[in-house]
């Protein structure tokens, strides 16, 4: 049993990160269908890299260096793997007038002015909103910015359907639906990470990455009839930003 969920945890890491994993672990369909509940899990993961790389900094560097490091720090941990599919769905979005050109430009590997512009904005944004929070809040707001939006994108596999028939895509092998308990476990990584800080600025970050989520998921079921690998990685990178954006926020 523990072998067999650690066995999904690992997979995920591989499926959404760089990082090494045991040779052990194995790989199939079936066993990254059930990583998914682990989405939220890699997000802690990314997040505590992020955290470490930024306490270390910050203490040789004022802040705002600090949380360029980290930022480095996951993005190398990742590979750019959610910045990318936030590229691909705004350019596809941006430049297509129907379902079938939509996915076709979100599949072309060549990177559009809309998603260049997105991308930027996304850095720009999120190293903006990390330098202006409180320095002690950063490494959590971290830990729980990248497992909050990561669960923001389960909740689209989990309710939406997944729309390409192409085996090539990457989120095919997670294109099936969570069932109760899986998305309580994912839930639960968040919960863990959210408790770390003040009640007042989780809710008003949960509060905002859930509108963004929403906003985009509409857009996604409007234009296409459901989601891609590369509408899971936007909605990660917005609702993350949406997060920091309301535990900035002063609420009167």
């Amino acid at each position: 049993m523990l072998r067999r969920e650690l066995e999904y945890f690992f997979g995920a890491v591989r499926f959404f990160t760089r990082l090494p994993v045991p040779g052990w672990v194995g790989h199939s369909t079936e066993a990254l269908n059930r990583s998914a509940r682990y989405f939220p899990a890699v997000g802690l993961l990314v997040g505590g890299i992020g955290a470490l790389v930024y306490l270390g900094a910050a203490l040789l560097w004022p802040q705002p260096v600090a949380v360029l490091l980290s930022m480095a720090a996951t993005i190398y941990a990742t590979g750019a793997f959610h910045e990318d599919g936030l590229s691909d769905s705004v350019d596809g979005l941006g430049g297509g007038w129907d379902k079938l050109r939509i996915l076709e430009i979100m599949k072309d590997s060549r990177v559009g002015s809309y998603g260049v512009v997105a991308m930027v904005l996304a850095l720009l944004g999120k190293f903006t909103l990390l330098a202006a929070l409180d320095g002690d809040l950063v490494p959590y707001a971290l830990l729980a910015g990248h497992a909050l939006s990561r669960f923001c994108a389960t909740v689209l596999l989990a309710t939406m359907d997944y729309v390409r028939e192409d085996l090539l895509s990457k989120a095919k092998p997670l294109a099936t639906r969570l069932s109760g308990g899986e998305m309580a476990v994912a839930l639960g990584f968040v919960l863990a990470a959210l408790a770390l800080l003040p009640p007042e600025k989780a809710i008003a970050g949960c509060v905002l990455a859930a509108l963004a989520t929403f906003w985009l998921a509409g857009k996604f079921k409007r234009w296409l009839g459901g989601y891609t690998g590369d509408c899971l990685g936007a909605v990660q990178q917005v609702s993350e930003i949406a997060f920091y954006l309301g535990l900035l926020a002063h609420w009167g």
